[in-house]
């Protein structure tokens, strides 16, 4: 092992021994690590926050604690228990990869990056984390944290995402043989609590004697960030149509964005904005004066609301489609871009557009 490995990753593990973060998915010291906890908590991260995670890994858990009880589970059951928690194209792969390890793995996950990558949604740092954390197999693993933090401690001055093959370079050049998953969970909590995004914490960073981003007086300023293109815009129309306390849903194409998801129906999403085209049934639609805006990876939305009221016989409605209860609406597992729309008319906009 080099003089720097062997350095920064003792004193970051000295560190980790003493302030490492108790977290639900993570195993206390002395106990057995539980790889499917590690690999679910991997994927719930992927998009959103430590603390908004927590009480969802917890119900999920509760309820699929295991490989097995995941692969069993109803696909639309898991849609909906996913809803908020990023793309939806993840929770298909949970199950897709949890019927693999049942059916091809005896229900055992496979250990190394190579295997692991061979599952459904399993990309190269999602299996180098489950690899090190579940296995303690030496693995490189770069998330957003580490990747701050690694780019800070050589000064890696080339923008990002240019600057990524280097970082996984010098990452790898400090990972140690022992205690990878360790290492690998240190740097997330270095990242997280200490080396931040903005007013890094340095003086109680463990390794800040190896640091040549603090050395150069200006570590905050690392990673470089290359300049965002702007997002292009699109318009759509959501379609509320109610009828004797029930709102209409359809369940999404399984292909494409939100799919397999209930969902309000909805118009194309465009350049311009549609009206009434595509509305799910003959009604007589009016607009509010209300917009629903959601911020998609590669898009920015605009959906206008668009409601109706029918007559318990009435109408022809698509075949995909199913009439829930308003007051349960909470339960229907609706992405947020349409739980966003739903909250917006049951909170008033119906009677402001009266």
């Amino acid at each position: 092992m080099n003089a720097k490995r062997s350095s920064v990753s003792g004193a970051l593990l000295d560190w980790y021994d003493a302030h490492r973060r108790d977290l639900p998915w993570r195993a206390k010291p002395g106990e057995a690590v539980d790889p499917y906890r590690v690999w679910l908590s991997e994927v719930m991260l992927q998009q959103t926050t430590v603390a908004a995670v927590t009480p969802r890994f917890l119900a999920w858990t509760a309820r699929w604690p295991d490989f097995a009880s995941l692969a069993a589970a109803d696909d639309a059951d898991v849609m909906a228990a996913w809803a908020g928690l990023g793309y939806y194209a993840r929770a298909r792969n949970l199950v897709k990869a949890a019927k693999a390890v049942v059916a091809e793995h005896g229900g055992v996950f496979p250990r190394t990056e190579v295997e692991l990558r061979a599952l459904p949604g399993l990309g190269a740092y999602t299996a180098a984390a489950v690899a090190a954390i579940a296995f303690g197999e030496r693995a490189v693993v770069v998330d957003a944290n580490v990747e701050r933090v690694v780019a800070r401690l050589f000064a890696i001055q080339t923008p990002l995402p240019t600057a990524r093959p280097a970082i996984r370079v010098a990452a790898d050049s400090i990972t140690p043989d022992a205690r990878a998953g360790d290492f690998a969970q240190a740097m997330m909590d270095l990242g997280s609590g200490i080396c931040t995004t903005r007013a890094p914490k340095c003086l109680l960073c463990p390794i800040r004697a190896f640091c040549e981003g603090f050395k150069q007086g200006a570590p905050e300023r690392l990673p470089v960030k290359a300049k965002k293109a702007a997002k292009p815009q699109r318009y759509g129309t959501i379609f509320w149509l109610e009828r004797d306390g029930q709102v209409l849903l359809v369940r999404r194409p399984d292909k494409g964005l939100l799919g397999g998801m209930r969902a309000f129906p909805t118009g194309p999403w465009g350049d311009v904005p549609p009206g009434f085209e595509d509305a799910p049934a003959q009604a007589d639609w009016r607009m509010l004066d209300v917009t629903v805006a959601h911020g998609f990876t590669h898009f920015d939305l605009q959906l206008t609301l668009a409601v109706a009221t029918v007559e318990a016989h009435q109408p022809r409605v698509p075949t995909a489609s199913e009439w829930w209860p308003i007051d349960e609406l909470d339960t229907a597992g609706l992405p947020t871009v349409f739980a966003k729309a739903g909250k917006a008319i049951r909170n008033g906009a119906i009677r402001r557009a009266a």
